[in-house]
């Protein structure tokens, strides 16, 4: 698919719309150019004119730069009356032409007044007895309910690979005819570059390009680090997605020795080679169990296993107190994720998330419309987008998640055996650059019994903090009186544990051997 084409399903769309005789559609984006570009793409499609209003100019013509439309047409209300009566007013059925498309910059805000909201009102009326359309470009989605009730919503497209390889040569063009750039790049590294550009926008991928030139005036292969640095910086700064960093080998995690015999055998089912075969690509695992027992290492072994990247959806980021806001957030993110497949989606603690989803909510239902949203993307998506949802409270999640066909498989993370706590101290006591070597592993072990692998390092990082104070060095006896001194979730919170694994007994696989 060319660049073009990508921009033409975002037109054909549109224009689809304005054909059904939708009198209101709502573009709530961030890319404002592109969405008017594809708005005077539709209007050129249909044989109609286009009036183009921000705050700023008024409203002016808009498929050729010109002058205002009318004096004091700044003014919101001013601007859609003189659209309702002067315009579209005008227009009868069975001209020749189209209606005119009347397209509002940042409107949403002005909605507020109530002479601008009725301004609105009487000119979507008008559109719709004249066939005519009001299009709305806004950074957010924040249209009042009434607004919304009439409104076909448009969410634009994410640029596909060839859309973002046009992106990086004509951006290269640009900034070497502003200043001579040198372009070492082999057709190889120009694809890698051009994967790690997937799932940001197209004035985000523009702005890394730009970034990644201008530091040393080159485009050369040892740009692709830095293109993922960029990346990573623009998708943490819209506070959904975050990157995760994985442990480089699974040695480096200890126990969870079937979850990893079960990442094993699935571990190219992402790929081109397993889509080739037939094989539908794994959906996801929910992990459950004890606080602090290494579900979030589960998720990042996962990745560790199959050499994906992982990102945290960070839920709470996602809502808004504007109304359709936090949904369309989370649409967006989902399909960020889709583009940037295949890729690992962690959703942590999706109990507490979710929370409102399993009962009454007093957020008006909001909670249960996001979660019912998660779940349809979770039964639907054909990407390579692989769920790691983790939770701690059963009595929390709704009982519609733990139905089969959203997760492939749930697992239950215990509290690791002996053997397993052996390995942890182990990789723990490597971590805090201690020779493994020096220490009774097995005494270790038997001491630790119930403690979870975080419980673990936080006796090692005592045992070093008493060390330091008696300048002394830390010796096993010395790790054996912290274990000792704290004792572990597992005795604090005797009668949950008991409870959680009664319920995980006969519903889930152990994570565990």
């Amino acid at each position: 698919m060319s660049d073009n084409a990508v921009r033409a399903t975002d037109t054909e769309r549109l224009t689809g719309l304005i054909a059904s005789r939708h009198p209101l559609v709502l573009i709530p984006t961030h890319e404002e150019g592109y969405a008017l570009e594809c708005v005077r793409s539709a209007a050129l499609e249909l044989g109609a004119g286009l009036l183009v209003w921000d705050a700023v100019s008024g409203l002016g013509e808009g498929l050729i730069a010109g002058e205002a439309a009318a004096d004091l047409t700044e003014n919101a209300a001013a601007a859609m009356y003189y659209a309702a009566t002067a315009v579209l007013g005008k227009h009868r059925e069975g001209e020749a032409e189209a209606p005119p498309i009347v397209c509002f910059l940042d409107l949403c805000a002005h909605l507020n007044d109530p002479k601008a909201l009725r301004a609105l009102r009487n000119l979507v009326r008008t559109a719709s007895e004249r066939g005519g359309c009001v299009a709305l470009i806004d950074h957010a989605d924040q249209a009042p309910a009434v607004v919304r009730s009439h409104a076909a919503t448009l969410e634009l497209s994410l640029p596909d690979e060839e859309e973002l390889r046009g992106i990086v040569r004509r951006t290269a063009r640009r900034l070497h005819t502003e200043r001579p750039i040198a372009v070492t790049i082999s057709e190889r590294d120009l694809h890698a570059i051009v994967g790690n550009l997937r799932g940001l926008n197209r004035r985000q991928a523009e702005r890394v390009i730009e970034d990644v030139i201008r530091d040393d005036r080159m485009l050369s292969a040892a740009d692709i680090d830095r293109v993922i640095a960029r990346k990573r910086e623009h998708l943490e700064s819209d506070g959904v997605l975050e990157f995760v960093s994985a442990p480089g080998a699974l040695d480096e995690i200890g126990g969870m020795d079937r979850l990893k015999r079960w990442l094993a055998a699935r571990s190219g089912s992402l790929g081109p080679d397993a889509a080739g075969a037939g094989l539908t690509p794994p959906r996801g695992v929910l992990l459950l169990g004890v606080q602090g027992a290494g579900k979030s290492l589960c998720a990042k072994a996962v990745a560790t296993a199959w050499k994906r990247p992982l990102m945290r959806m960070d839920v709470g980021a996602m809502y808004d107190r504007f109304v359709g806001e936090s949904e369309r957030r989370l649409r967006a993110t989902l399909l960020q994720a889709e583009m940037m497949a295949p890729m690992i989606l962690w959703i942590d603690e999706i109990e507490k998330a979710f929370a409102g989803a399993a009962s009454q909510s007093v957020d008006g239902g909001l909670s249960r419309r996001m979660f019912g949203a998660l779940l349809t993307w979770m039964q639907e998506h054909r990407s390579p987008v692989f769920v790691v949802a983790t939770a701690n409270d059963i009595g929390a999640l709704p009982p519609e998640l733990l139905r089969k066909g959203r997760f492939d498989e749930i697992f239950f993370v215990d509290l690791p055996s002996e053997a397993s706590r052996a390995r942890i101290f182990g990789i723990h006591l490597r971590k805090q650059g201690l020779d493994e070597a020096a220490f009774d592993l097995g005494a270790l072990a038997s001491a630790s019994a119930g403690f979870s692998g975080s419980e673990i390092e936080q006796a090692i990082i005592a045992a070093r903090h008493e060390a330091f104070h008696e300048k002394a060095g830390v010796t096993t006896g010395r790790l054996v009186t912290a274990i000792q001194g704290s004792p572990p979730l597992s005795v604090t919170m005797t009668e949950q544990i008991t409870a959680l694994r009664a319920w995980a007994a006969t519903r889930c696989v152990p994570a565990g051997d």
